[in-house]
């Protein structure tokens, strides 16, 4: 299945389009993404598909203290009261998970869940990628209970990491998912598949034309070049690559 990454209404409209079959919701994707407001709660809500939002306080490490760690609890609370069907997660360095925050998230996302009375999906992002020992960070997600695990398989491109992706499948034992995501690329899925990878997470994104730039908006710096944007295209070549 095809998750699209998306930071606005006019990517979900788009995702939607191409035929993805699942958002992840977020904002600054240039950052590799960020937590989104309440606004954009709301919307993703209203969508037909569903959507996971992404809790990550800051850019940089995912090294939290106290602060960050009450703020992705927070978003918990937020994303459940919103009605979405889950949340992005992750919190730990090079050393290894944070397996006492990340237990206490998990914990409290449990209770959200059993709350409201449906599913609430839990998915452990990227920090997985700096991991010195991923196979040990595999372990301890599914103790925790991680229903899934994004990962480039450690690579800049996801594409480039197939041998690790065919190890990380076989270590799951089907106990986690395995969701392939990071620079990927359509022509790599195929060979992805054929090692057991099953989700796909792309953010399917062009750079916006040219003509629709407004220069003015980029001398003032409210805009950093052209950018980029869902490309509908794109999220159908990537949903049928995956279907």
């Amino acid at each position: 299945m095809l998750e699209v990454c998306v930071e606005d209404g006019a990517g979900m409209a788009a995702a939607r389009a191409g035929g993805a079959a699942r958002l992840e919701l977020c904002v600054a994707l240039d950052l590799g993404g960020l937590t989104p407001p309440a606004s954009l709660l709301a919307l993703a809500a209203e969508q037909s598909l569903p959507v996971h939002a992404l809790s990550r306080p800051r850019p940089g490490d995912f090294v939290y203290n106290p602060r960050d760690a009450a703020l992705v609890r927070a978003d918990l609370a937020d994303f459940a009261q919103a009605g979405l069907a889950g949340a992005v997660i992750g919190c730990g360095s090079r050393q290894g998970l944070d397996r006492a925050v990340l237990a206490e998230w998990v914990d409290h996302a449990r209770h959200l869940q059993a709350a409201r009375g449906v599913p609430f999906s839990l998915t452990l992002h990227r920090v997985f990628d700096l991991l010195d020992d991923p196979l040990e960070g595999l372990e301890i997600a599914v103790e925790l209970g991680f229903d899934r695990i994004l990962t480039s398989g450690g690579a800049v491109r996801a594409g480039e990491a197939v041998g690790r992706f065919a190890a990380l499948v076989e270590a799951a034992r089907g106990r986690i998912a395995i969701m392939a995501g990071g620079g990927l690329e359509v022509g790599a899925i195929a060979a992805l598949r054929a090692v057991g990878v099953r989700e796909f997470h792309a953010s399917c994104r062009s750079p916006v034309p040219k003509a629709c730039v407004d220069a003015r908006l980029i001398e003032l710096g409210f805009q950093a070049g052209r950018g980029r944007q869902t490309d509908t295209a794109r999220v159908a070549a990537f949903a049928a690559a995956t279907a």
